[in-house]
């Protein structure tokens, strides 16, 4: 029986660093694989639960893609856990202006499908639609909690920090999916209607509110 050969991979050949970097990590999802990943090591169980468009074989590939060149590297984890997971190279982890960039940019599209989000993607986005002058004088602390993920947000100096985790003592706390966490900050929702929806706001409501107003979405560009 014949063994099946993976097609050679597909290069610019051109002398552009942007076109090398396109080389390295232009293929479909691995840009995605990176995103989810800036959130610290995860199994491969995670990725796909994380990219449920994704299959497997197509995972497995754009992994191994990304090891070979240098972005992503394997872990094994110590008892209980004992398993292997995907982190990324210091190298890696200085895509993420990159993919915050291609966010603006893609926000500002007039046909951005409305599709489900990732956790990823939600972190991702409020670091890249963060808007420091609504954050001039805001000193506080937000607990985030989607299903087992914990995430904390501190605002201080104009400066926006997204860490996994729970705080000591948030000033308000908002637990719901991601989906409605993401209409909230990002989709026009209102703290009323998110819970209607099932958000639970504990803590400041007024913080809740203040919250909302730091991030700002780009303005969509006309079709010409």
């Amino acid at each position: 029986m014949a063994v099946q050969r993976s097609a050679p991979a597909r290069r610019y050949d051109d002398g552009c660093a942007a076109a090398h970097a396109l080389d390295l990590v232009g293929e479909r999802w691995a840009l995605l694989v990176v995103r989810e990943l800036l959130l610290g090591p995860k199994r491969f169980s995670d990725l796909r639960a994380d990219l449920p468009g994704i299959s497997p074989n197509v995972l497995s590939q754009r992994l191994k893609d990304l090891e070979d060149i240098g972005v992503v590297g394997r872990e094994h984890l110590l008892p209980p856990a004992a398993s292997w997971v995907y982190v990324l190279s210091e190298w890696g982890r200085e895509l993420e202006p990159v993919l915050q960039q291609l966010g603006r940019w893609g926000a500002r599209s007039p046909s951005k499908p409305q599709a489900p989000i990732s956790v990823a993607t939600l972190v991702t986005a409020m670091k890249t639609m963060f808007h420091p002058p609504a954050a001039q004088g805001v000193s506080s602390t937000v607990a985030l909690r989607m299903g087992c993920d914990r995430f904390f947000v501190r605002v201080q100096g104009g400066r926006l920090d997204v860490q996994r985790g729970v705080p000591e003592a948030p000033d308000v706390s908002l637990t719901g999916d991601v989906q409605l966490l993401g209409g909230l900050c990002f989709g026009g929702l209102s703290l009323a209607d998110a819970e209607a929806g099932g958000l639970v706001v504990e803590g400041d409501r007024a913080e809740a509110q203040r919250f909302l107003t730091l991030f700002q979405m780009p303005e969509v560009v006309n079709r010409v």
